[in-house]
């Protein structure tokens, strides 16, 4: 069945908890190729890499994180920048063309600009970073000067009092002058994540629309998730893509963008010219079928799903003398272990064990 922008469903099945010798690293299947791009069992290539730098973030997000009691990952247990680089440069050999650096709030690692330099001097295709953008506006300028090519900025509410219960700290005219910051430093185009929460700040769909006509910053409009740390998630809380595609489409005609790619957010532009959103409808719209993400997790664990738990640890496979050929037999056997998709909507399905913060985004 296609969708407003002719997205195919497919049909999946859920992922295990645990998974195989091949999720492990403890076998290999005997068609897995052992050369070439980083294909699956599917046919998807991979070559794009989410790399969290940290688990911890200075905001407490209602859809992420609880409000307190979360506990962090030791700082000896997260990879060094050394260890990032050797994984980054291992991948960049496998075929891996575009990294993104996420946490938790990558921006709290010290020392980040460091590690986008010595990461932009690897020749990826594109180097960007996701970030709260509390912390933003006085790095953005050097982080361009490193290297990295563009940032996406989560912002829930464009009302102080509302944005600040959600994230539950920080202010939202931070986050504004941190957009202003980035631009000025050629970080873009600039892309604005929204988390939309029903009776939350779901009234503020054509505000954000309005603001990607008078920015020129493409606002992305995300489905609430089921992830680990937000209690019992509750599907009534959630805002269907379709629902946001008409509601704005309505007000002011949209056009879908055919690019081609496999990006998880599909493309509108407004039929008069006047800016562009997206729609990353991952539960109600997967788009399991053309996937080409990967997560390396802040303690040095290759995902091949966000939703699943199967994992392969590249930081022990390092700590213990593994050469580069092992590190990318485990991320051959990372991807080979995928399974079609993530199966939300099916009834075996189970949450990540591990919250937002700790898989990287």
């Amino acid at each position: 069945m296609s969708d407003v922008a002719g997205r195919v469903s497919v049909s999946v099945r859920p992922h295990p908890r645990g998974g195989g010798p091949t999720a492990t690293g403890g076998g290999t299947d005997s068609s897995m190729p052992t050369s070439g791009p980083l294909v699956d069992r599917y046919g998807r290539v991979h070559d794009d890499v989410r790399v969290s730098v940290t688990d911890r973030c200075n905001l407490r997000c209602v859809y992420c994180m609880p409000e307190k009691g979360m506990t962090f990952q030791p700082r000896a247990a997260l990879l060094s920048f050394e260890e990032i680089v050797r994984v980054a440069v291992v991948a960049r050999d496998l075929g891996v063309t575009s990294l993104r650096l996420t946490g938790g709030e990558p921006l709290v690692r010290k020392d980040l600009v460091t590690l986008v330099a010595r990461l932009s001097a690897l020749g990826f295709r594109d180097l960007s970073l996701t970030t709260n953008a509390t912390l933003l506006a006085p790095l953005a300028a050097p982080l361009a000067a490193a290297g990295l090519r563009r940032v996406n900025i989560s912002c829930d509410s464009l009302r102080p009092e509302r944005f600040a219960a959600i994230r539950r700290r920080g202010e939202l005219a931070t986050v504004l002058s941190a957009m202003q910051a980035a631009e000025r430093a050629g970080l873009t185009p600039l892309k604005v994540n929204v988390v939309l929460l029903r009776g939350e700040n779901d009234d503020e769909v054509l505000d954000f629309a309005q603001f990607a006509r008078t920015t020129g910053r493409i606002v992305r409009f995300i489905e609430f998730m089921p992830l680990d740390a937000q209690g019992e998630w509750d599907p009534a809380r959630l805002v269907p893509g379709r629902e946001i595609h008409d509601r704005i489409h309505a007000r002011w005609p949209l056009r879908a963008i055919d690019v081609g790619s496999v990006a998880p957010a599909e493309r509108f532009a407004f039929v008069d010219g006047h800016g562009e959103i997206g729609l990353i409808s991952s539960v109600t719209q997967p788009f399991c079928g053309t996937c080409n993400r990967l997560r390396l997790t802040a303690d040095g664990a290759i995902r091949n799903c966000l939703f699943s738990d199967d994992e392969v640890t590249l930081r022990d496979q390092m700590r213990a003398g593994a050469s580069d050929e092992t590190l990318a037999l485990a991320f051959r056997r990372a991807v080979w272990a995928k399974f079609p998709g993530h199966a939300i909507n099916e009834p075996e399905f189970l949450r990540p064990t591990r919250s937002m913060s700790m898989i990287g985004g």
